[in-house]
């Protein structure tokens, strides 16, 4: 480990030591609890997971297939993708990013997916030119952001057009369908209730973790976010770290492109928005902040599983479609407002 981030490590904990000095010991009593279920940053901590346990008691109550066997396994594997998207989003959004191009990058990776195993390249080899294809968008989005010095909101918001366009021209605005046994047994096999795609979601969310919180490149991340001026001077290369989480954002779109063909069946040139609003709703339920060096990918995940729920139930209830973004979009702004309560 550098001399620069033992030295912000040590900074850190001399501030975390320096707070828990100040700050009184509420014990773990009743009366403890009784005060923390009246801070309000309290709830704003933990607004994913109070917001997913209080929407599986309501939506139980009112359709007792909810909780169904059938039904759990459909929504984790639903969620699968999105937490991906979620994930690749959360890297960029810790040093204060946005990548608003995470839909359609999926799209140009599943269309080149689709357009590789049409001419006969193979699973294995269509997957990594798929991955490929969404890194190469990542790393577009990174080197104009850092090197060319412009707003990622701009940089990001022109190339969601361009991997569109790139990906209507090169399949001709025809979708591919892809028959493969692999891929069903992808979308359609698991463990119990928990489907393969789940089980990859969960792999990447957990290598994440460990990269986010246990590695020097997670720390110079936050770094970036949080104070890039500091992160400088004490020798990190904030620019090279903004190219990284862009192609990992990137990486991750194409990982999720190669689920959404084998869910499916087929790579759809159209771009899904959904994917872009939901995965940047992921984030801030999960209580990432937007303005970059404070993260994590365990809020992240609850978020998505949060949405998921949130939709599948409204399905369930018989709620008509035009009313679930509405829905979504309400608990995102409920979301984004108790941010400004997080310690």
């Amino acid at each position: 480990m550098s001399e620069a981030t033992l030295a912000a490590k040590e900074g850190e904990e001399g501030k975390g030591a320096e707070v828990a000095k100040q700050a009184p010991d509420q014990g773990s009593g009743p009366r403890a609890w009784a005060a923390r279920a009246r801070d309000v940053g309290f709830w704003a901590e933990w607004a994913a997971l109070v917001g997913l346990v209080v929407l599986v008691i309501v939506f139980q109550s009112a359709d007792s297939t909810f909780l169904s066997t059938g039904n759990v396994e459909s929504m984790l594997v639903s969620a699968a993708i999105l937490i991906i998207l979620a994930v690749g989003q959360t890297f960029v959004i810790a040093t204060a990013g946005i990548d608003l191009s995470i839909a359609s990058t999926m799209t140009l990776g599943a269309v080149a997916f689709g357009q590789a195993y049409q001419a006969g390249w193979g699973l294995g080899l269509s997957c990594v030119l798929a991955v490929v294809a969404s890194a190469a968008v990542g790393v577009a989005n990174g080197v104009i952001v850092a090197r060319g010095k412009i707003t990622d909101f701009i940089v990001t918001l022109g190339t969601l057009s361009a991997a569109s366009g790139l990906a209507l021209i090169l399949s001709d605005g025809k979708p591919v369908t892809i028959v493969n046994t692999t891929l069903l047994k992808l979308s359609t096999g698991g463990i119990g209730v928990l489907g393969w795609t789940f089980l990859i979601a969960a792999g990447v969310a957990l290598v994440a973790h460990v990269a986010l919180f246990h590695t020097r490149f997670g720390t110079h991340v936050l770094a970036t976010g949080g104070a890039p001026e500091s992160a400088s001077a004490m020798g990190i290369s904030t620019a090279r770290v903004k190219i990284a989480v862009y192609v990992v954002s990137g990486a991750l779109a194409g990982l999720g492109s190669v689920l959404l063909v084998a869910r499916v069946g087929a790579a759809e040139p159209a771009a899904n928005t959904s994917f872009l609003l939901n995965s940047v709703a992921a984030v801030v339920l999960g209580g990432v902040s937007l303005f970059g060096g404070r993260a994590t990918i365990v809020g992240p995940v609850i978020g998505a599983l949060l949405l998921t729920a949130l939709v599948n139930g409204l399905t369930l209830l018989g709620v008509s479609q035009f009313y679930q973004p509405l829905s979504v979009g309400i608990v995102v702004v409920l979301a984004a407002f108790l941010t400004r309560f997080q310690r």
